[in-house]
């Protein structure tokens, strides 16, 4: 894997970049001013496994050369060939080198680390899509326990059979948006419903929508922007109903968006926590959708719901799941609904690498 003339340019500027860094880190007037200090630490930081890389790279380009000089002057038959396996083995850990440092150049993204919002609407197919949509927080909720993530409850809004009208929670924890951002989407159901007598499989559909949470420094707020709503919050079925107004409903003006919190018996609890929801949204409407409608984003990230649209497909008799942007099924929907998640996150995230890389010179 040959590097083009201008990827070796672009590693060169990056490597006297780094090396620039350093130095700029040791000087007195840096270490005394802290906002100056955290950036060019935190740039050092992100270039540093390129740089050193690009470092190994450079070593094994010069050895091989030296065995190329030295297999050019030598007659000893044992000696060359000895001179030739070193060459090879050097040519390859380059080839790797090279390999590597594609992956290093990477755009990285921002929001990598980010918390998410996640927020999931029963679509196609009525009590059958509500109660899988329940079943697919729990799926993460086991996926969030295996990565040692926290999940924060924000709006529950369950039908009378304990389905999902519309479930939106949080969960926390390093790499959550990194790892949950390629849930968006229809997700489709195939299965034979506790309902049905005559053992036909219904087709269902669910919508997942994920969204980095927002650091209150990335969005600000008016609070003048703001039409903020209080009723009292319950649930169905029989279920507490709540004598106070404690629910929050919270309208941002300028772009009609609309979060409820009913979680909470405390209001001020519920309305910190749809504060963070608005935010996210906002993050988000502003982050990949600045010139367009926010209702516009939303159905291009979930689309309307329709059996037809879907990203992955839950097909229980055969006990399979399909994702079909990859085209990757596994037959272990068991585990998979038990938040086994790591072998299709893994093969989006390749899926997503191989093709930025197409754009790495």
């Amino acid at each position: 894997m040959k590097m083009s003339d201008k990827l070796l340019e672009r590693l060169d500027r990056l490597e006297a970049r780094y090396a620039e860094l350093g130095e700029l880190l040791a000087r007195p007037e840096t270490l005394a001013d802290q906002s100056l200090f955290v950036a060019y630490s935190k740039e050092h930081s992100d270039l540093q496994p390129a740089a050193e890389k690009y470092a190994e790279y450079l070593a094994h380009k010069r050895e091989a050369a030296e065995c190329e000089s030295m297999l050019a002057a030598e007659s000893d038959p044992d000696m060359r060939e000895l001179l030739k396996e070193e060459e090879a083995s050097l040519r390859e850990a380059m080839e790797e080198d090279a390999a590597a440092l594609r992956i290093a150049l990477l755009p990285k993204d921002p929001d990598e680390d980010n918390n998410v919002i996640m927020e999931i609407r029963a679509g196609a197919g009525g009590d059958e899509a509500a109660l899988f949509g329940t079943e697919l927080m729990k799926m993460y909720r086991h996926y969030a326990d295996r990565m040692r993530w926290k999940v924060e409850e924000i709006n529950m809004n369950f039908t009378e059979l304990g389905g999902a009208k519309e479930l939106t929670f949080m969960i926390a924890g390093k790499g959550a948006w990194g790892n949950l951002k390629f849930e968006s989407g229809v997700h489709r159901v195939q299965r034979v419903p506790e309902t049905e007598s005559q053992g036909r499989i219904h087709t269902s559909t669910v919508t997942v929508a994920v969204l980095p949470e927002a650091k209150d420094v990335e969005v600000n707020v008016n609070e003048n922007d703001l039409k903020i709503d209080t009723y009292r919050s319950g649930g169905a079925g029989g279920q507490h109903v709540n004598k106070t107004e404690s629910a929050i409903r919270i309208t941002h003006l300028p772009t009609g968006i609309v979060v409820e919190c009913q979680d909470e018996r405390s209001q001020i609890k519920n309305r910190e926590k749809a504060m963070k929801v608005l935010r996210s949204r906002l993050y988000e409407h502003y982050r990949s959708q600045a010139d367009r409608e926010y209702s516009a984003a939303r159905r291009a990230q979930i689309g309307t719901g329709d059996r037809s649209e879907r990203i992955r497909t839950y097909n229980f008799p055969q006990g399979r799941v399909t994702d079909h942007r990859i085209g990757l099924t596994l037959y272990t929907l068991d585990r998979f609904m038990l938040g086994e998640l790591d072998e299709m996150i893994s093969a989006l995230k390749l899926a997503l690498q191989n093709k930025l890389l197409e754009n790495i010179e």
